[in-house]
């Protein structure tokens, strides 16, 4: 029951993800996100006032606790709400937690080496980061050629205009940051949602 929302990222392709350490910026982006028909995004946990964004917003859509390296932040964001754990690395003290509280965990790899030990710890989603400074597209590729069981979500500077090249190469979904909604407007960002959605709609269609 609790992988549903990585199904649900799976079907969408696109999961935004918000960084900042003060919270009304950071519950506006999320919100203007959300209104844009975001159904998962991670917020990263940049600030002790992220828990209290993730507690009032998680009743709009799925929130993702992201950034998490220590089972005291685990602890702490599943009790905000957070429906999903992600760190930048991989740790057996999370896939612990994520098990025992029965939420999806998205471990953070840069190697083929740890992303097949992520699968083999049975990761819900294993995030390559940061895939744009490791290669791109091509080193997804190169990743999944031997090992194309693996459920891979990208991160780390990608643009939106990268999200379908990423999606051929063999992504699940894919992670984009400030792209999303750095220098833009409430509505501009809502409006960027909408299209990256309509968008990889119209990928898959065609």
């Amino acid at each position: 029951m609790y992988e549903k929302y990585i199904d649900i990222l799976k079907k969408e392709k696109i999961y935004p993800i918000v960084r900042s350490s003060d919270y009304k910026k950071t519950f506006d982006i999320a919100k203007a996100l959300i209104d844009g028909g975001i159904k998962v995004l991670e917020i990263n946990i940049e600030s002790p006032a992220i828990y209290e964004v993730i507690s009032d917003i998680s009743k709009y859509a799925a929130i993702c606790a992201g950034g998490i390296i220590t089972s005291t932040q685990a602890q702490a964001a599943i009790l905000s709400g957070a429906k999903i754990i992600s760190s930048p690395i991989f740790q057996m003290n999370l896939v612990k937690i994520a098990k025992d509280k029965h939420i999806p965990y998205i471990a953070g790899t840069s190697t083929a080496n740890e992303a097949y030990c992520a699968w083999k710890a049975r990761v819900s989603l294993i995030k390559i980061f940061p895939i744009k400074a490791m290669g791109g597209a091509m080193y997804l590729e190169d990743i999944l050629r031997p090992m194309p069981f693996l459920n891979i979500l990208p991160s780390g500077n990608v643009k939106l205009n990268e999200v379908s090249s990423y999606i051929k190469a063999g992504a699940c979904a894919v992670g984009v940051g400030r792209d999303l909604y750095d220098g833009y407007s409430y509505t501009e960002i809502t409006n960027r949602a909408k299209k990256i959605i309509n968008e990889l709609k119209d990928f898959y269609a065609g």
